[in-house]
């Protein structure tokens, strides 16, 4: 069975010069990365999250990149093949469409611009066991009790009035949480717990996480160099970049602008290999602060050096992480050899994010057993030896918020950060995560975290 989405009465377009002026490519790759967008996004929306059509095409395919606005309207409809698990979406009168394709907890995948369905067998796959939710009380299962705290229920409901924290803001979700129960929660008419949809750059705060695991089970050192077999030849000064450095945004590599665009990765089916272990250097590693979604892949990569084998690499978060820790519902897309993409590619669940948090304030233990390094939450929250100029700091793929710049949240604060409104801020202190889930159109509308943040910890008091 096929379905079509329609989305061109609800995107904004602007005139392809000007697309094309914000991203000075050729119009034909413009179209093929656009197409990608609109499959990848359709597919894990569809597949991973749940969701009816009409949500995503008010959700995942507005509020977009500017550059894309236009290409999104006038492009053909993306198809989806039900019964296949895979979607396919067309830009060229001469080149095949593009496809992606769905697969069990590795979420969708898009197959190289040019492919055809007769490749989707060599698309990366894992088999491995899925517990089953248990009939419990949180965080083990997904039993709550009644949220009796009207003041905080009030201020959670605030935030999806895209007024109170932020004008055209579009809330998803909101969980407040201790380790042992959730004390406040509300979803978006369309959206409940089992609701995933993409983290965006909260998934380098998993990421880090999975790193964190492999530091404790004796697979990777964060002070040796990574393990990036492309700049293991003789003379080759990359090789000196260190994991902390990856994770510290302190690789010293060459990016397009800070926070680089990895379009070509995320929407072109561009290997992960190819685009980021080509960067040459810029700076010294550890001497400049710069966000960049690449030291985020690489040092995911490192990982994957540092097991060697393809199937334990892709099945390891899933065993030593996610499902030890009841996040069923998260899938880690990778590209088309198998590399995660762990610095904005996965799509989780609300739920799922809180129990990350938990994770944290247990100082990386899980009923009883040691997922994390101890201090790992240290680890992540201490200041990088360099850091952002202004605004909030940085850790370890975690920002900070130094009480000396934001007086109303307590000093050890920090927090996941990702675009559209991801967030998830772990306060060890209080012994609460919260999280707030959105898709807000990021050119035009930013959630004030600080303010509801502030406004949460007062209810709570």
């Amino acid at each position: 069975m096929k379905k079509i989405i329609k989305s061109t009465t609800l995107l904004l377009a602007l005139s392809s010069s000007s697309a094309l002026a914000q991203n000075p490519i050729t119009d034909n790759h413009l179209n093929a990365q656009v197409a990608g967008y609109k499959a990848a996004f359709t597919c894990s929306s569809t597949f991973n999250g749940g969701k009816s059509q009409e949500q995503i095409i008010r959700e995942d395919l507005a509020g977009i990149y500017p550059a894309y606005r236009a290409a999104m309207a006038e492009l053909p409809d993306a198809v989806i093949n039900e019964q296949g698990k895979y979607v396919t979406a067309n830009y060229s009168d001469t080149m095949p469409p593009r496809i992606v394709i769905w697969r069990d907890h590795l979420g969708c995948v898009q197959m190289p611009i040019g492919s055809s369905l007769d490749d989707a067998i060599h698309m990366p796959r894992i088999d491995v066991e899925k517990p089953i939710a248990p009939k419990a009380p949180w965080p083990i299962g997904n039993d709550v009790d009644e949220f009796k705290n009207q003041k905080l229920n009030q201020i959670i409901h605030n935030a999806f009035d895209s007024k109170t924290y932020g004008d055209g803001t579009y809330t998803t979700s909101v969980i407040v949480t201790t380790p042992d129960q959730i004390l406040g929660e509300e979803y978006r008419d369309g959206f409940n717990i089992k609701t995933a949809h993409r983290t965006w750059s909260v998934a380098k705060s998993i990421a880090v996480t999975v790193i964190g695991a492999a530091v404790d089970d004796g697979i990777i050192d964060v002070k040796a160099p990574a393990q990036i077999a492309e700049w293991k030849r003789p003379g080759d000064p990359r090789g000196k970049i260190t994991l902390e450095n990856l994770l510290n945004m302190g690789s010293g590599l060459h990016h397009n602008r800070a926070g680089n665009r990895t379009d070509d990765v995320y929407f072109g089916g561009m290997l992960m290999s190819d685009w980021s272990t080509g960067l040459s250097l810029e700076a010294k590693p550890g001497t400049r602060w710069k966000y960049a979604n690449n030291d985020t892949m690489l040092a995911v990569r490192s990982l994957r050096g540092a097991i060697g084998d393809r199937q334990t690499y892709l099945e390891y978060p899933f065993k030593e992480v996610l499902y030890k820790i009841g996040m069923l519902d998260t899938k880690l897309e990778t590209d088309w050899d198998g590399n995660f993409i762990m610095s904005s590619q996965v799509w989780t669940t609300a739920r799922d994010l809180g129990r990350l948090g938990i994770l944290y304030l247990n100082d990386g233990v899980w009923q009883g057993e040691r997922i994390l390094p101890k201090g790992w939450g240290d680890y992540v929250s201490t200041p990088a030896k360099v850091e952002p100029s202004r605004g909030a700091g940085y850790g370890a793929q975690w920002w900070l918020y130094p009480v000396s710049k934001f007086p109303d949240l307590p000093a050890d604060m920090y927090m996941a950060n990702g675009n559209r409104g991801q967030r998830i801020m772990v306060i060890p202190s209080r012994d609460i995560v919260i999280i707030r889930r959105g898709h807000d159109d990021s050119t035009v509308a930013r959630f004030d975290v600080v303010a509801f943040t502030r406004d949460v910890l007062k209810a709570v008091e």
